[in-house]
């Protein structure tokens, strides 16, 4: 992953063994994670997977979990750029269930979706922001 086009948040992990904090990486293409010495990675979210050549268990999707991470997304409305936290929950088990809240100008703007399309569940967001206002940046695609 070039340095110049990844992302990094953090965020935790939650299963039945318990949390840990993460870091999450994602560079237009993939996102990866590192959970108990295994590293993750896939082109979205939803579809993690264990990588590694001869890694134990490579291959293997990740499931069984929570995953949950904020990430600045600012909001402009009227040409002027005011600062908001997207908030994200991801359960991983038989599905895929994703809810977005964007929290903007003293509200919350709120998307739940299964499969885990996390442009669908953005664009569900963007939809209820008020009239002209949009996100200030393009979140990247593998999300």
């Amino acid at each position: 992953m070039s340095s110049e086009s990844t992302e990094v948040w953090t965020g935790w992990y939650r299963d039945r063994s318990g949390a840990e904090a993460i870091v999450i990486t994602a560079d237009g293409r993939h996102v990866a994670t590192r959970i108990r010495g295994v590293e993750y990675t896939g082109e979205s979210f939803a579809a993690l997977s264990a990588s590694g050549e001869g890694a134990a268990g490579a291959g293997h999707p990740l499931t069984g979990c929570v995953l949950e991470w904020d990430l600045p997304l600012p909001v402009v409305l009227d040409g002027a750029a005011q600062q908001a936290t997207l908030a994200c929950l991801l359960t991983l088990g038989e599905r895929a269930d994703l809810s977005l809240t964007l929290h903007y100008g003293g509200a919350a703007f709120e998307a739940c979706v299964a499969g885990g399309d996390f442009e669908g569940a953005l664009d569900r967001v963007r939809r209820q922001l008020p009239p002209g206002a949009d996100f200030g940046r393009r979140l990247l695609q593998a999300a």
